[in-house]
């Protein structure tokens, strides 16, 4: 039943008044448009044979990437319900940190499924609440899909973060990142609190050069820096006793901006001789304690460490790091084992971290430092990403990132679904079994969700260049038949038993891109009015 164009005039008591619904509907059906706009956009990048996308922004610099939250957040949307598909990318990806391209797609389909609700004269509340549900019987679904796993089970850890990876521009290279990530993963995850993984525990570090079969996990710290030369210092140190320091090896400068006015040559050489003395005495006293290598925050005020104090340094035999960011300082210390020092007073040997081995290496055409065989290392991994130009280093960086998340999924809830579009099609199947038991509106909403949650598997057949249509109703067949992991296999082109390939992903992204995308949805839905305040 079509919902009738204009409104019939109601008759007051008083006056005669008009109420226009027209403007609502519009303003539904414009922010609905717009969504639907936006998932189309990156509709073509989903799964492994999805296109890549180039991104140039107005400074002339250029992305190429797979990743859905990566595209939307480049992208200059104007429109605030299009907005909130962004945020919607941005949320799955800080929920799960893979699916960012599915929940976007899902949840366009929703919206295209419930304008033609709307078109039948449905009113927006049944169909959100009707969507609600919906969400609530497929997350019970999926779990009951999913296979538990082990964290000691490695081999469907690394099935997972392929499965991941295939998808990306590296793809080529995912049986090298792969058990790279479940390690990182895996070597930061503290046994008081299992469910936990920190990301930041992993520091990725990116360099030019190489390939990236060439990127390795490092057990230790590596700085994306050289050791400072100028002094004439050491280059290696073996048995390091390491201080990460944030004071500065520098004459001390007056707190304000005033100049002193020196009127001969005696009083200038008595300024030299107390700097001199001044960087001495510090020296002194680092090396006291045994410290042979300094790490040297940054400094804002004033210079962190001078010639002369380099100069020194290297005559004492202390290898020196200079410029280490503020954001690294705790990562460091961590790692290290060790506490920052922020007064030469408080310089003691108990404050060191202890390392067998640090040395500046050759990588490429630059040069790194590496700190291996640290003593009582804190729970922290670093990764060592190479390539060949900063566009495949940053993909393959968000693309390890990805990965990592996956598996980060998994120690938090610890059970694993078919991809391929099995879960889709399933969950599909199940709620339109469903929606025969229900009663009136609510059934005929459900049955319509569950169509469009085919659209995942349609976009997965359709950018691997297969029939779109004769897959999915083949995958419906097969699934009617009672094969739950049937799904769509791109690289043979035809449908096969996923989890016998290796094709597997959390639940956590499974059931995240669903209860996100409808609630999404939903906010969608429930607005009438968009108000311009000035």
């Amino acid at each position: 039943m079509a919902a009738p164009a204009v409104q019939a005039p109601r008759i007051s008591s008083k006056t005669e008044s008009y109420v226009d619904n027209k403007r609502k509907e519009d303003i539904r059906r414009q922010n609905i448009a717009a969504g639907c706009s936006v998932a189309d956009a990156v509709r073509t990048s989903l799964g492994p044979k999805g296109m890549d996308k180039m991104i140039q922004s107005a400074n002339g610099d250029v992305i190429i990437t797979n990743d859905g939250a990566t595209i939307l957040l480049k992208m200059e949307v104007l429109q605030p319900a299009a907005k909130m598909l962004v945020e919607l990318s941005k949320s799955q990806d800080v929920v799960a940190g893979d699916g960012t391209t599915t929940v976007v797609v899902i949840a366009g389909s929703l919206l295209k499924h419930c304008l033609s609700l709307l078109n039948h004269g449905i009113h927006p509340t049944v169909i959100s609440d009707a969507l609600h549900k919906m969400s609530v019987k497929a997350v019970d679904i999926l779990t009951s899909m999913a296979v538990p796993v082990e964290l000691s089970d490695r081999d469907s850890l690394v099935k997972s973060a392929s499965t991941s990876l295939n998808s990306k521009v590296v793809s080529q290279y995912s049986t090298l990142l792969a058990p790279l990530a479940v390690d990182a993963v895996l070597s930061v995850v503290d046994p008081v609190k299992p469910d936990l993984v920190d990301l930041r525990d992993i520091k990725i570090v990116k360099k030019h050069g190489g390939t990236v079969d060439d990127t390795e996990m490092v057990k230790g710290l590596v700085f994306d820096k050289k050791v400072s030369h100028s002094g004439g210092g050491p280059t290696r140190m073996e048995n390091a006793k390491i201080a990460v320091i944030q004071f500065q090896i520098s004459p001390p400068k007056t707190d304000i901006e005033q100049s002193i006015v020196v009127s001969d040559y005696t009083q200038m050489d008595r300024i030299l001789k107390e700097e001199r003395n001044y960087i001495l005495g510090m020296i002194k006293k680092i090396k006291a304690t045994g410290c042979n290598v300094l790490l040297i925050q940054k400094s804002i005020l004033r210079d962190a460490v001078t010639d002369l104090s380099l100069h020194y340094l290297a005559k004492a035999k202390i290898l020196v790091i200079k410029d280490v960011e503020r954001d690294d300082i705790e990562f460091l210390t961590k790692t290290l084992n060790c506490l920052p020092i922020a007064n030469i007073e408080h310089f003691r040997a108990e404050k060191l971290g202890q390392a067998e081995l640090v040395e500046e290496a050759s990588v490429g055409e630059a040069k790194i430092v590496k700190i291996t065989g640290i003593k009582d290392m804190g729970r922290t991994a670093t990764v060592l990403v190479r390539g060949s130009n900063q566009l495949v280093l940053d993909e393959a960086e968000r693309s390890l990132h990805d990965a990592l998340c996956v598996i980060r999924c998994l120690v938090n809830k610890r059970f694993l679904i078919a991809g391929g579009g099995a879960p889709e099609i399933e969950l599909s199947r199940q709620l339109g079994a469903w929606a025969k038991v229900l009663h009136g509106m609510e059934s005929f909403c459900v049955r319509s969700f569950a169509e469009s949650l085919e659209v995942v598997p349609y976009t997965l057949a359709e950018n691997a260049g297969l029939n779109p249509i004769s897959i999915v109703t083949e995958l419906r067949n097969r699934h009617a038949q009672g094969e739950i992991n049937a799904g769509i296999n791109v690289r043979k082109g035809q449908i096969t038993n996923i989890l016998e390939e290796n094709v597997v992903q959390p639940l956590l992204v499974s059931t995240s891109a669903i209860s996100l995308a409808t609630e999404c949805v939903r906010m969608i839905l429930k607005i009438d009015d968009i108000v311009t305040v000035r």
